[in-house]
């Protein structure tokens, strides 16, 4: 087992090893590849480690950065061996990762001192948002946490549905009005009903779809001056969720909610069935925003709280 496999429970371990495992053979397939015969890192293995990183959906910016650390490993060592490239790449990429604006979490821990913590939850249908938020529940009451939902997603009634089905399924309340209602209304209430039962979680879970980026921009911030009735302090962290598997288009969503409301960390899903594992890497590295959660299969304990070292351990651990 390797050293960080020691610092993290087996079973998690073992969910994310498995989740990752379509992007790492991918990976170090086509790095095999690109320095067979090789036995230093000259140019040509530099170009293609470029293309690998790419098609890997790191993102092109993030991939010149990454490579323009390897060049100047290369010109201070200048023997540096292709058996030795794996090994840099990991120290390079968790150095990146390390400088962006993200704290490793303990698990499904909230702010200290923030008592009730409310999380609006943003992001396009689709990506795995209502489905993000029940797993949340899940494993926030299974740290103890008591949980309330605001199903503020109204333009579908399958989104207020699905919310009902996890509130059920995990036993935490669901403020709901149904479909075509207000949504700042139920964000009101969900809210209201938290600060009365004491609750140590409100989770708010907003429409996926809106016709404009202004529309989408006047109703979240709607929700916001509503709720700071309840709470001035409120909400503590906006969520965007984002589907991993989509690659470079996960990155295009970050962009256009980014520019409508603050976002300030991330939940990337659906790892496990994708080869497209380095957006996670990109995407931390163009917005600076942190990555909080990441989804690396159906089970609820597949939701994982992100931890830097452990994601890159798992990506190149062979």
């Amino acid at each position: 087992m390797s050293f960080f496999g020691n610092l993290f429970s087996k079973e998690k371990k073992e969910s994310l090893d498995q989740g990752l495992q379509k992007s790492k053979e991918s990976f170090f397939g086509k790095l095999g590849k690109a320095i067979a015969g090789k036995s230093t890192v000259d140019e040509e293995v530099l170009d293609n480690l470029e293309e690998i990183l790419i098609s890997s959906d790191v993102g092109v910016d993030t991939t010149l950065k990454i490579i323009q650390r390897i060049q100047a490993r290369v010109s201070r060592d200048k023997y540096l061996g292709t058996s030795e490239l794996d090994g840099i790449l990991k120290e390079e990429i968790a150095a990146l990762l390390s400088e962006n604006n993200s704290s490793d979490l303990a698990d499904f821990e909230t702010p200290v001192g923030v008592k009730p913590y409310v999380l609006l939850v943003v992001g396009v249908n689709g990506v795995g948002k209502t489905t993000t938020i029940g797993k949340l529940s899940a494993q926030f009451k299974k740290k103890g946490k008591s949980v309330v939902l605001g199903a503020a997603d109204t333009f579908r009634a399958a989104a207020v549905d699905q919310l009902k089905l996890w509130g059920e399924r995990v036993g935490v309340p669901v403020i709901a009005k149904g479909m075509n209602t207000d949504p700042s209304a139920v964000a009101f209430e969900a809210v209201e009903k938290g600060v009365e039962l004491g609750a140590d979680v409100i989770i708010i879970d907003t429409a996926g779809r809106l016709h404009t980026k202004a529309n989408l921009m006047q109703e979240l911030s709607k929700i916001k001056r509503v709720i700071q009735k309840v709470l001035p302090d409120a909400p503590h962290d906006v969520m965007l969720v984002l589907d991993g598997s989509t690659g470079q288009n996960a990155a295009i969503q970050a962009r256009e909610f980014t520019k409508a409301t603050d976002v300030t960390c991330l939940a990337i899903t659906k790892l496990d069935g994708t080869a497209k594992g380095g957006v996670v890497i990109g995407i931390s590295d163009e917005f600076k925003i942190p990555v909080k959660y990441i989804g690396v299969g159906e089970k609820v304990e597949d939701l994982h709280t992100f931890n830097k070292q452990e994601f890159v351990d798992s990506l190149f651990k062979k």
